[in-house]
């Protein structure tokens, strides 16, 4: 048996999936109906919505079985959400990665799986729409167009969940996003020992920007600035636009002197912007950097703090 792979990005797609507050929920008709749906569609006797954490692959709907959940070394869903499309396994027990699996050989005796990913507004997989059967069978093109098609509802779903944590202009975390994802992160840096800087950055000038270009232009000062943020940090890092031209990067396993080289690196590509675009005002920001302290820093709420001043002192110098 192979156990799945742990995803490159794994702890932010950790915290995004902790940020939507959906793990050990109760049972919810719109996700059991889709589960029922798809066990129609294919006429399979196992539908499952799953979302894979730390450890266990957990079923937010299941139609056919009655468990809850299963370890995530012994699951399908976790091979599952290693890729961008629909993971088939038309016989495991054909399959050297899965042919003495327990759930294979044991309950409830899975030979066909195909599991499709479902991904967060920030492109993470969080969990699969799957169907299983107790006979090898294989896929159409019909057939997996509209696995796809299910599991781009399920998404919807979690959308509608996630979008109480994501700002709606930028797609990046807004505040009570930010603060829910950031006790994750602390509590891992924490845990392993390992370095953790924030950023707190306000955009300068800004209002001047609305004021004599429309707000519509301020609006795209904003969504520039946070592509760029997307574009230049790394898949770990936190980012988030806290409130109207405030903007924070939480950066774990980062000291203050990779954050001071992460904003400089922002700083030359939106000069470059700058350069390059013809919109009649210049992007540029402030930036407080604090690296984390246990000893001074007891919470997110502490470091936020002590960006916000560090960043206006710097804002004021200018």
């Amino acid at each position: 048996m192979k156990k799945p792979d742990v995803p490159q990005n794994e702890p932010v797609r950790l915290a995004t999936l902790r940020s939507l507050n959906i793990l050990d929920t109760p049972a919810e008709e719109r996700f059991d109906r889709l589960t029922r749906m798809a066990r129609r569609v294919f006429s399979v006797p196992i539908a499952l919505v799953t979302l894979v954490d730390e450890k266990r692959q957990w079923f937010k709907s299941r139609a056919g079985i009655s468990l809850s959940e299963s370890p995530r070394e012994t699951s399908f869903c976790g091979h599952a959400i290693l890729g961008n499309d629909i993971f088939v396994i038309p016989d495991a027990t054909r399959d050297e990665r899965f042919a003495d699996n327990p759930l294979v050989v044991g309950e409830p005796q899975i030979r066909f799986y195909a599991g499709c990913p479902l991904r967060s507004l920030d492109g993470h997989n969080l969990g699969t729409l799957c169907i299983i059967d107790r006979q090898a069978r294989t896929l159409g093109a019909d057939d997996l167009e509209a696995l796809r098609d299910l599991a781009a509802i399920v998404e919807q779903e979690l959308v509608g969940l996630l979008l109480a944590t994501v700002d709606e202009l930028t797609n990046l975390s807004n505040r009570r996003g930010f603060m829910l994802l950031a006790q994750y992160s602390l509590r891992l840096c924490l845990r392993q020992g390992i370095p953790m800087s924030l950023v707190f950055m306000d955009l300068d000038k800004f209002k001047q920007i609305n004021d004599n270009f429309g707000h519509a232009e301020g609006d795209c000062a904003l969504t520039v600035f946070a592509d760029h943020l997307k574009r230049l940090c790394r898949d770990s890092d936190v980012i988030a636009r806290l409130g109207g031209d405030e903007f924070v990067l939480l950066l774990p396993n980062a000291t203050g002197v990779l954050a001071e080289q992460i904003i400089h690196r922002i700083t030359q590509a939106i000069e470059k912007y700058n350069r390059e675009a013809t919109r009649g005002y210049r992007i540029s920001f402030s930036a407080g950097i604090v690296e984390f302290d246990p000893g001074k820093h007891k919470t997110i709420g502490d470091l936020l703090a002590a960006g916000d001043l560090r960043m206006y002192a710097i804002k004021n110098a200018k």
